[in-house]
């Protein structure tokens, strides 16, 4: 009887800890959403074997994520992307994978953000390795991780406390998450990587919106300008420009010949991004050249009025609303343009 009482208790007060906790995170401002981890690319990557020569594959970096909307590319152009764009990399390594791995055909998009791009091919550099880890992934996955993936969906999806990233972001609220929080004193001189807060939530299909705290908020905001701030003034090697031309534009050569769409894209940014973006990647030298050597089709935001002079809340990603239409704007170019052809059923 005293063993069923006090297993009760422990129930009732773990059961009380948990709501607490999840009420108290929904309180500060926090949503429900999924970690955009290497499984649930995995998932979306796994469409690409089944893909037709009508599909649209979209790939790049964080900007691809946040500023091409599915549901308004699907409204206007009658194809739902699968979006397999991954944060903070090079788009080398997973059109790489699609050229060599798949026999896809149809439309990949290419979102080029300059630092990122053009940065290396190097394969232990962070923006080629974090996407070819989950490029690797998939292709070594098991079943037991597919199965632990589909279960955490209900978890991540309804539950604050569940909400994490893979790379341990500063906005965390898991133990290591909090932990991270706490800046001790630096003693070797060198000098420490500021917050860095999750900005989106992301659906089951990799559709990711920026919250609407980053876009109204600025203090917010400013603690991921800040994070950008220093990358920008870190040191770092030079970009390799040579060399991931080259290494893209065979991997474009072969999947053209094979009768692949490929198309170009360069989506906004503002403040200290865009004016390090326009002295240190000038366009006319990087961005222009590449169109030029690879022959591919090309949507550079600064050649329309509506998306020019688009601001980025923090520098560096479009808000919901004007993601929504950036996205309607370029898929109705690429319609008027033949780039993208309509279904016709």
């Amino acid at each position: 009887m005293q063993l069923k009482t006090s297993l009760l208790v422990a129930l009732v007060l773990s059961a009380i800890g948990l709501v607490s906790w999840e009420l108290y995170w929904r309180s500060q401002g926090y949503e429900p959403t999924l970690d955009d981890n290497k499984h649930l690319w995995a998932v979306e990557r796994d469409k690409v074997n089944s893909l037709t020569e009508n599909d649209v594959v979209l790939t790049g970096s964080s900007r691809v994520l946040f500023d091409i909307q599915l549901d308004e590319f699907e409204k206007v152009t009658g194809i739902r992307p699968i979006q397999l764009a991954s944060a903070g990399s090079s788009p080398l390594p997973i059109f790489h994978d699609i050229v060599e791995n798949t026999d896809f055909n149809g439309t990949v998009i290419v979102g080029v953000t300059p630092p990122l791009f053009f940065s290396t091919t190097f394969p232990q550099a962070g923006p080629w390795r974090r996407p070819q880890l989950r490029v690797d992934h998939y292709h070594k996955r098991t079943y037991a991780n597919r199965v632990n993936h589909w279960l955490s969906i209900p978890l991540q999806e309804n539950l604050v406390m569940m909400s994490g990233h893979e790379e341990e972001a500063d906005e965390n609220i898991d133990l290591k998450g909090l932990l991270r929080r706490i800046k001790l004193a630096e003693r070797t001189g060198k000098p420490q990587y500021p917050p860095f807060f999750e900005f989106g939530t992301i659906d089951s299909d990799r559709n990711t919106r920026m919250t609407e705290r980053t876009a109204t908020d600025t203090a917010f905001a400013n603690v991921i300008t800040n994070a950008w701030k220093f990358i920008i003034t870190s040191d770092g090697p030079p970009p390799d420009v040579e060399g991931t031309t080259k290494f893209f534009a065979a991997d474009a050569k072969k999947f053209m010949e094979r009768g692949g769409n490929l198309i170009l894209v360069r989506p906004p940014s503002s403040g200290m991004f865009k004016g390090g973006e326009s002295k240190f990647f000038p366009r006319d030298k990087l961005y222009d050249e590449l169109v030029k050597i690879t022959g591919a089709k090309s949507y550079h935001y600064e050649d329309y009025d509506e998306l020019k002079d688009m601001v980025c809340p923090e520098w560096s990603h479009l808000s919901a609303e004007d993601a929504d239409i950036y996205t309607r704007v370029l898929a109705q170019e690429m319609i008027k343009d033949n780039a993208l052809t309509k279904p016709t059923n």
